[in-house]
């Protein structure tokens, strides 16, 4: 009776649809596990190929069908910075003898080899650092996993990698960024040259007035314009907020008292407009795990959660929101997009598109690359898997 049973649940199961028989390994994993199933299928193929000097051997691109005439090698350069930017927290956590340990621990050793290859001229994967302006964008990106995973991705480089990132950040300063978000991009490169090399290093112009004109885009419940005029898009997210909050971070770091600025105030005020920014947010979040698509570069994906992903990493979730709330929210997100979609290429990488293939969300400048930018809504693996962040509960703090 009892094999007859075993028999009938095997059938049953071989009949399940698809979609079925991934929920229910989905259902297998608790949502911590879940979260590093993605980040580990999402940087895999990425870190294991540029580790070994192979990812622009290796990796298979997509461009958008109205893709401008730069330089496309720039591709390499954006899956890069924008994964690392948004994997850093979870790379930092200390070892342990976990399987999550053991993978975590994997990446970081690829990541480091990885950040070695992008500024070494001898390496088949040296970034085209100096290839078009669009280089200042992914640079801010690389600055950005630095900042987030200091101890772990910058201090264990080696003297000559250090000195050559600080060169290739120095020169994109060739680059004039448009009157847009693009200034935060300067900022946060200038910031982390501060912190990381020295006051003298930095170019005080290039944090000052990215600070004084995000301050003037500020429009109010936690948005700001895209430049002097509103564009309603998820910039705020994307850009915005992070950028802002880690280059006065930055420069409170680096300890430069010695302008009209006073850094503490600004980033206490700044975090208030991103916590008001983070309960919009988690109420776009229906109980589907479906939001708003709205503006351009939506197949960036989860980026447009980022700032809630940021707070709960940071342990600065406003009273309204709990830890469960958030949690609850984005791995429903991660879910529907994730599960039954094909989001993924043949050989691992990231498709165009929002929610599987949909080539034609792209806007100009979009390739796959750029796609890895929904990462960021993975920084609260960050937090150490006994946090509060992980627990079953949905009620508040």
């Amino acid at each position: 009776m009892k094999k007859l049973t075993l028999m009938l649940l095997a059938a049953m199961l071989c009949t399940l649809p698809l979609g079925a028989a991934k929920k229910a390994k989905a259902k297998q994993l608790t949502e911590r596990e879940y979260w590093c199933e993605q980040a580990w299928k999402m940087a895999q193929p990425v870190l294991e190929n540029m580790a070994k000097g192979e990812l622009q051997k290796n990796m298979k691109t997509e461009f958008s069908p109205s893709f401008d005439n730069r330089n496309r090698k720039v591709v390499y350069m954006e899956t890069f910075g924008r994964l690392m930017a948004g994997i850093a927290p979870w790379l930092a956590l200390p070892d342990d003898d976990t399987a999550e340990g053991r993978q975590r621990k994997q990446l970081r050793e690829w990541a480091l080899a990885s950040y070695k290859n992008s500024v070494d001229p001898d390496s088949p994967d040296y970034l085209v650092w100096g290839a078009s302006g669009q280089n200042l964008v992914d640079a801010a990106y690389i600055a950005e996993s630095f900042i987030r995973a200091y101890d772990a991705l910058w201090v264990p480089l080696d003297q000559v990698t250090k000195d050559r990132y600080i060169k290739e950040f120095k020169m994109l300063r060739k680059y004039e960024p448009p009157y847009t978000n693009w200034f935060l991009f300067s900022s946060t490169i200038e910031s982390f040259i501060a912190k990381a090399a020295g006051l003298r290093e930095y170019d005080d112009f290039r944090v000052m007035m990215p600070i004084r004109k995000t301050e003037e885009w500020y429009v109010g419940d936690g948005w700001y314009a895209d430049g002097p005029v509103f564009a309603f898009d998820y910039y705020t997210s994307y850009v915005f907020h992070a950028m802002y909050l880690e280059t006065l971070k930055n420069m409170i770091d680096a300890k430069q008292n010695g302008t009209r600025l006073e850094y503490q105030k600004y980033y206490d005020r700044a975090m208030k407009r991103a916590q008001k920014f983070a309960i919009i947010l988690e109420r776009f979040i229906s109980p589907e795990g479906t939001f708003p698509v709205i503006g351009r570069s939506t197949p960036y994906r989860m980026a447009a959660l980022q700032p809630l992903a940021l707070l709960a990493w940071y342990q600065k979730l406003p009273k309204e929101l709990s830890n469960g709330q958030v949690r609850a929210a984005l791995t429903k997100v991660m879910h529907r997009m994730y599960d039954e979609q094909n989001n993924y290429n043949d050989a691992g990488f990231l498709t165009i598109g929002f929610c599987g293939h949909q080539p034609e969300t792209a806007d100009w400048y979009t390739n796959n690359g750029s796609l890895y930018m929904t990462s960021l809504s993975l920084m609260p693996l960050g937090l150490p898997a006994d946090h509060d962040f992980w627990t079953p509960s949905l009620g508040h703090r």
